[in-house]
């Protein structure tokens, strides 16, 4: 794998109504492995997330100063495609939304929004998508079943499959298990790590046990900036700012 970073992001700021909510955010993130956004609520990690696959396009007021590319190209360009940006740079949301339809057309879905594959092209991309989620051997017997009938934490391995049937070549996660039980917290999590050895991963979580665990290099953000950005074990066990140190051992937020 190149050792190019997948993102560079110069100088990002992020404005809603005309407010800035991150300031001047300068970072690269490498293609290999997971990186997590760490930091309080309201602190820019979400905002930021959401630049990397253009989704904060959809909200009204909201505004980019900056550079942002993806394996060097601005995806903020008017001739770029932000569909096009959204396949290449998948995304799961902090709570499931399968659609009310059966489990096989919920994984089928972007297959089918993206071309029209015959049908047996369909059912092995289907599966190829259910075992990446480790979801296959749970509903193989049920595909035809309503989606909403699922567990919760099957639901967001769901959602998960539904987002690497398209072959995304980044994978973005916004709290991906704050609603979830811990025994389907696990499995999310040997997720996340397992994606991270053939995707770029970036995953926002306030679980800074979750980030130990799953990130290979963490960000903290606080206030709308980027306070630092190390690898995981170094930010976790040695910081260099007084904010990260506090933050880590829970002496605030």
């Amino acid at each position: 794998m190149s050792t190019a970073p997948r993102f560079s992001l110069r100088d990002v700021v992020c404005r809603y109504d005309g407010k800035a909510a991150v300031h001047g955010v300068t970072m690269d993130i490498d293609a290999a492995g997971v990186t997590a956004f760490i930091g309080p609520s309201g602190c820019g990690k979400s905002t930021i997330l959401r630049c990397l696959n253009r989704m904060n396009d959809v909200v009204h007021g909201f505004s980019l100063s900056g550079d942002v590319r993806l394996d060097g190209e601005d995806i903020y360009l008017r001739t770029t495609d932000p569909v096009q940006v959204r396949r290449r740079v998948g995304m799961v949301f902090q709570r499931s939304n399968p659609f009310p339809s059966s489990v096989f057309d919920n994984v089928a879905y972007g297959l089918r929004l993206h071309g029209s594959p015959s049908r047996a092209d369909e059912e092995l991309q289907v599966e190829e998508a259910l075992r990446a989620a480790a979801l296959w051997d749970e509903v193989k017997d049920r595909l035809e079943s309503s989606a909403t009938m699922l567990s919760g934490g099957q639901q967001q391995r769901l959602c998960i499959a539904r987002a690497l049937a398209v072959k995304p070549e980044v994978l973005l996660f916004d709290e991906p298990a704050s609603a979830l039980d811990p025994v389907s917290t696990q499995r999310v999590e040997e997720l996340v790590a397992e994606l991270g050895k053939r995707l770029t991963v970036v995953i926002v979580t306030h679980n800074l046990q979750q980030a130990s665990r799953v990130a290979d290099r963490t960000a903290f953000f606080l206030l709308g900036r980027l306070v630092e950005y190390a690898p995981t074990v170094d930010l976790f066990t040695r910081p260099r700012e007084v904010e990260t140190e506090r933050y880590v051992s829970g002496r605030f937020g």
